[in-house]
């Protein structure tokens, strides 16, 4: 085009964020620092170089669940890993809800969306719990560590969720933190989880049983608990997964960190 046919009031192209938005996202188990190098291995370098197809010079956000979430260029892709360096600090860590979950265990797929959802969430601490109606007894912990990163990944945590070992109810209640509120979700009843949930100060939980329920014998050793709150999730009955995420988006909702929302995306490169 010629300069004189150039119109003076045609918007110049606008220049493209940095870092893209749709670039990937992945924790690494290591402390990152600026134009710190970092090499890929295994299952991360195939995502990137055959899932992605990354090349040089792209970019990828890396997370180390320590110092918060970084921009870094894809230097070199080879036969061994993915080699990257550390161009910008992009988020902290971020400050995370003093909210845990304890879900009673439950079948491995209803389970899974349970861990999933939870972390997108944004609870604090996943503490499995063992009832006596439980279907499931045992978690596997590689398994469920790779749920909740890839969830992580998905919503863009800076922080993994705490991932307990399961527990046996009994053992819970034992040693219950003195200081940390247990809202019990009960099938008999209790007061409403909204109204519950908007008087609470300080930490807090939340308590959901297995796919049958708890027995006569664990409610009450619930409610015997000083810390513990009954609380109703609405008329209806609810599976364990769906009260668990129900309760969780709830609480963040109410006394969480939800309505700070739109100032924390706002801040975001």
């Amino acid at each position: 085009m010629d300069r004189a046919e150039i119109n003076p009031e045609t918007p110049m192209p606008a220049t493209p964020a940095w870092p893209p938005k749709s670039a990937p996202r992945l924790f690494i188990d290591h402390p990152l620092a600026l134009e710190a190098t970092v090499t890929l291995d295994g299952s991360q370098a195939h995502y990137l170089s055959r899932v992605m197809r990354a090349g040089p010079g792209e970019v990828v956000i890396l997370c180390d669940n320590r110092t918060g979430e970084w921009a870094a260029e894809v230097l070199e892709i080879g036969k061994r890993g993915v080699s990257l360096t550390i161009r910008q600090h992009l988020r902290p860590l971020e400050a995370v809800p003093d909210f845990w979950l304890c879900p009673a265990l439950l079948k491995k797929p209803s389970f899974d969306l349970v861990l999933e959802k939870a972390t997108e969430l944004g609870v604090r601490r996943i503490q499995p719990v063992i009832t006596r109606r439980c279907v499931a007894d045992k978690l596997n912990p590689d398994r469920a560590l790779t749920i909740v990163t890839e969830a992580a990944e998905q919503c863009a945590r800076t922080a993994l969720p705490d991932l307990a070992v399961p527990l046996k109810l009994d053992a819970l209640l034992r040693d219950w933190p003195a200081e940390r509120t247990l809202f019990f979700a009960d099938e008999n009843g209790g007061e409403p989880a909204a109204s519950a949930f908007q008087g609470s100060t300080g930490p807090a939980a939340l308590l959901v049983g297995p796919e049958g329920g708890f027995d006569d014998t664990e409610r009450a050793a619930i409610r015997d608990l000083p810390q513990a709150r009954p609380i109703g999730l609405g008329p209806r009955i609810l599976r364990g997964e769906t009260a668990a995420i129900a309760g969780c988006a709830l609480w963040m909702a109410v006394a969480g960190d939800w309505q700070n929302s739109l100032a924390r995306h706002a801040s975001v490169p």
